[in-house]
């Protein structure tokens, strides 16, 4: 944590940016937890699935395939860019 942390936090919700206050209240929600707590746990949780998603995308023993279709379907679910790469090797390392 840092020393220097502020008091709170403001999260501009109008001007265009009416949407986050929905997503706050879907995390709420979802959560079953106040604004502020639903906020700082889709935070944390965001960080553990792109790890997560970063993982499974990077095992050897999935085709490219398996690859394209868990990207979609995870690119489908978050409000991530996922690309996948095919790379061949020819001959020893």
């Amino acid at each position: 944590m840092a020393d220097n942390a502020p008091q709170s936090v403001r999260i501009r919700t109008g001007e265009g940016n009416e949407y986050r206050l929905d997503a706050i209240d879907r995390a709420a929600g979802r959560y079953d937890r106040n604004r502020s707590d639903a906020v700082a746990c889709a935070c944390d949780d965001a960080v553990r699935l792109l790890d997560a998603i970063e993982d499974v995308l990077g095992r050897s023993d999935l085709t490219h395939n398996q690859r394209e279709e868990i990207a979609t379907r995870f690119d489908r679910a978050a409000s991530v860019n996922i690309e996948v790469g095919l790379s061949t090797q020819v001959g020893e390392k």
